[in-house]
């Protein structure tokens, strides 16, 4: 998968700030892109900017907070295609696997050199992520065999 990146340098992006609870009424997916990020400084027209096959890149502890699936779904519907962080909330990473949205996790982004706009290769068979603008490569886990399985048959749903 290669994408542009939406590099973010935040720790602790809650599922509140990704996807607020006054939107928790909606309950189809096309119309929850539209409120991604709408709560977090600085990101409040996300929405507006982010293109269909673009990649967002957080720091640690990315959709810790509670369970809502909107915090996964929004990203679907705005065509983002992974979530890549330095680490991700418990209930969130069982979401997205669930949902079959890509995400990975590695402690190393920052030797990624990142900045907006970068093209960012990931190869969730081998766990390689490549910053392909600045010919930077690193390892990361691959996708455990469930997690295949599961991306592979677009979701347990």
């Amino acid at each position: 998968m290669e994408g542009r990146a939406w590099y973010i340098p935040m720790e602790n992006i809650d599922t509140d700030m990704i996807f607020h609870n006054r939107h928790l009424s909606i309950t189809d997916i096309a119309e929850m892109g539209q409120y991604t990020f709408g709560n977090l400084a600085g990101y409040e027209d996300f929405a507006k900017k982010v293109k269909p096959g673009d990649i967002v890149i957080t720091g640690k502890n990315f959709g810790s907070g509670s369970s809502r699936q909107q915090a996964v779904d929004c990203f679907i519907s705005l065509g983002v295609q992974c979530v890549l962080s330095e680490s991700f909330g418990a209930i969130y990473e069982r979401n997205a696997i669930n949902a079959a949205f890509p995400i990975v996790s590695s402690g190393q982004i920052a030797s990624l050199e990142l900045e907006d706009g970068d093209v960012i290769r990931l190869n969730f068979e081998t766990g390689v992520i490549h910053n392909v603008s600045k010919k930077i490569q690193l390892e990361s886990a691959p996708f455990s065999d469930v997690q295949m399985e599961i991306y592979q048959n677009n979701g347990l749903f």
